[in-house]
């Protein structure tokens, strides 16, 4: 009886991977399931590598003095935000080796991954921590704004920032892969650890997040899965607010994991960040569709 008690919060996430009929189960779930547990042994072998922190750059030198309009036409274009890297649950900087590298390859240079701690019990104080980071960040490097991409629960803690805590002054851009921005259900599976229970549907994070918030000058762009078994509904990894800027990417074919590491969500990420315009990821046709990312 008691084993049948511990199991049973399991069954709905294992009815969605294993579905009643051996016939329902598609090839696109089985290949999405497959790159998981394939990113999943990848990451195992990577993560020790990411439990100290990253060494921090040099500062920005100062810019030359302005010596008329002939120097100023040769002055290089003023380089993007500096991008910082927030990850998830229980996991450190190694998950976004190569997100790092594709943003490196096409010129942004100035990549950050941040490590918060696994014993951290409350977004709101990982919250503000991320904003002595990010204040730190901008001070070292002389930029006034950074992008952000926060993969699960570092999206949340990354809105929370931006939404609660007066960080839109700061980021200009978060993009968010797999984040329960409404809650999701999956997280009872885990709720003895209290992060865990912020990010259930109707908790006070979640409540707070829901609430008006006039004027806040961040662009969100969430990155949400089709076949995420961890957002449960799908949707609540998209992000739905009437006072914010938001564009949501619907992507097909690949699970939780696999989205900071598939190189066609590391494009739409670029496309994202790159787009200093109305607010929307404008994804391009060899991508995907006009409203999300086809990767199967």
């Amino acid at each position: 009886m008691q084993v049948t008690r511990m199991v049973q919060p399991l069954l709905p996430w294992c009815r969605r991977l294993l579905p009643d009929r051996p016939a329902s189960l598609s090839v696109t779930l089985l290949k999405a399931t497959a790159l998981d547990i394939a990113v999943l042994a990848g990451h195992l072998i990577l993560y020790p590598s990411g439990i100290t922190p990253e060494r921090r750059g040099e500062a920005a030198p100062p810019p030359p003095a302005a010596g008329g309009a002939e120097d100023l036409a040769r002055l290089p274009a003023r380089p993007p935000p500096p991008v910082v890297l927030l990850h998830g649950f229980i996991d450190n900087r190694s998950v976004f080796v190569l997100l790092r590298r594709s943003l490196a390859q096409h010129g942004r240079h100035r990549v950050e991954s941040l490590n918060y701690s696994p014993l951290t019990c409350d977004i709101r104080i990982a919250a503000e921590l991320l904003g002595r980071h990010i204040e730190e960040i901008c001070e070292r490097t002389g930029s006034d704004r950074v992008d952000v991409v926060g993969h699960s629960l570092g999206g949340l803690i990354a809105r929370y920032y931006a939404q609660r805590l007066g960080g839109d002054a700061r980021v200009r851009t978060l993009v968010t892969l797999g984040t329960p921005h409404s809650g999701t259900r999956v997280a009872r599976l885990a709720n003895a650890h209290p992060i865990v229970r912020q990010m259930r549907p109707g908790s006070a994070v979640i409540e707070e997040l829901s609430r008006p918030a006039p004027g806040c000058r961040t662009r969100f762009v969430g990155f949400w899965s089709d076949l995420d078994h961890l957002m449960d509904p799908l949707e609540t990894a998209r992000i739905d607010h009437p006072d914010l800027l938001t564009e949501n990417v619907r992507v097909s074919g690949i699970g939780h994991l696999a989205l900071t590491v598939h190189p066609a969500v590391a494009t739409g990420i670029r496309q994202a960040l790159d787009d200093e315009g109305t607010g929307r990821a404008t994804l391009s046709p060899t991508a995907g569709h006009a409203d999300g990312l086809t990767v199967a």
